[in-house]
């Protein structure tokens, strides 16, 4: 019996050892940590902090430098200074050549284009037998050259009278005869000076007229270069403002002879340009205002609305002085078509006969006159700003027939 239970508590005990060991076992895994998952993200070592002071690393094949060794800046060195970007500057002044004798000068021009008018007029008379077919040989050549009907009737009906009457014709007779005639016809006593005086306060005003394409902006350009070779000073309206680059044309002129341009919006209404044209020229006490209108042709209710509108605001500050109508050589009888519109709606005072060395319808200077009562003035020679001349009859009928 006692052996018995020796052996069972003898089991006991082991089987409580074994318990114990195992649970110490458990435990310890228990307490075991699993290592951490490894990171998606990269791992970067940040760069070492600079070491300053005596801790400062110093390159090797480099000596310590002493405060005094290291340079600083020099505080009274100059700033250098951005580059300055000028302007442009305005284009030089022109000296415009004077007036007197201008066609002279330009006679050759003139002569050249012109010439075959005079010398077929003068072959012709000095023919031995002035017949009928002979007579009618000049009229032809007259009508040719856009001397008009009334114009060329009436001179053929004075030189059949006078070649009667002199008899005898020398060629030098002839060439007198021929000139006297077409001096007449081209009327000597029209008042041919262009009206620039204005008032005691206000200065003269002169509106010019036409059709664009017929020069009328270089007109108006040109125009300005002789009154200020004449010693005048001058103000230009733009009043021009649907023609495209018509300001900016009439600008540059001005600029070249020191003229003022006063301007607007382009579509602007021409009208207010005028009147603040003639205010400016008041302001400046300038001695002529050219005004450069619109040359628009649609219709003559359009055209009498707009010009006539121009008129009335100008006059506001005083009278015009000249309307001049600009008319283009070349066209011939149109230019008499587009005359009468405009004498319709303005009341013209003169005419300015461009391109005419670009023709030899010379005849033209003669009908215009006819047709409207008014004088040319003026005469274009040329693409030159200084050939536009004033209009002298004597000259311009000795580059008709020479010398």
């Amino acid at each position: 019996m006692e052996l018995v239970e020796i052996v069972i508590l003898a089991v006991i005990i082991a089987l409580a050892a074994v318990g114990l060991v195992g649970g110490l076992v458990v435990g310890s895994r228990k307490k075991r940590k699993l290592p951490p998952p490894p990171s998606s993200t990269p791992t970067i070592t940040p760069p070492a902090e600079p070491k300053v002071g005596e801790e400062a690393e110093t390159p090797r094949d480099e000596a310590r430098r002493t405060i005094d060794e290291v340079g600083l800046p020099d505080a009274t060195a100059p700033v250098e200074e951005a580059p300055v970007v000028e302007a442009p500057a305005p284009p030089a002044l022109e000296i415009p050549e004077p007036t007197e004798g201008r066609l002279v000068r330009l006679r050759a021009r003139l002569a050249r284009s012109q010439n075959s008018l005079g010398k077929g007029l003068l072959t012709l008379l000095s023919r031995d037998n002035l017949d009928e077919d002979t007579w009618e040989e000049i009229e032809d050549t007259l009508l040719t050259a856009d001397v008009g009907v009334a114009p060329t009737q009436e001179l053929v009906e004075r030189l059949r009278e006078r070649v009667r009457v002199l008899g005898t014709r020398t060629p030098e007779d002839l060439r007198a005869l021929l000139r006297e005639e077409l001096i007449t016809l081209l009327g000597p006593d029209f008042d041919r000076e262009v009206k620039t005086e204005g008032g005691a306060e206000t200065p003269g005003v002169v509106m010019v007229v036409g059709v664009n394409g017929t020069g009328k902006t270089t007109t108006t350009g040109k125009l300005a270069r002789v009154l200020v070779a004449d010693g005048r000073s001058v103000v230009l309206g733009a009043a021009d403002t649907f023609r495209a680059a018509a300001a900016d044309q009439l600008q540059t002129w001005g600029e070249r002879v020191g003229a003022r341009t006063v301007r607007g919006p382009e579509g602007g209404d021409p009208a207010s340009i005028a009147y603040d044209a003639v205010k400016e020229g008041i302001a400046e006490g300038a001695d002529v205002v050219l005004i450069d209108t619109a040359g628009r042709l649609h219709t003559k209710t359009g055209l009498m609305d707009e010009l006539g509108k121009v008129k009335r605001v100008v006059e506001k500050h005083g009278p015009l002085d000249e309307i001049l109508l600009v008319l283009d050589a070349t066209t011939g009888q149109n230019g008499l078509v587009q005359a009468r519109v405009f004498a319709e709606v303005v009341d013209i005072t003169g005419i300015v006969l461009t391109k005419l060395d670009g023709t030899a319808k010379g005849g033209i200077v003669i009908a215009v006159q006819r047709e409207l009562g008014v004088p040319v003035k003026l005469i274009g020679l040329g693409e030159g700003a200084d050939d536009l001349a004033p209009f002298e009859p004597g000259a311009f009928v000795d580059a008709l027939i020479g010398d």
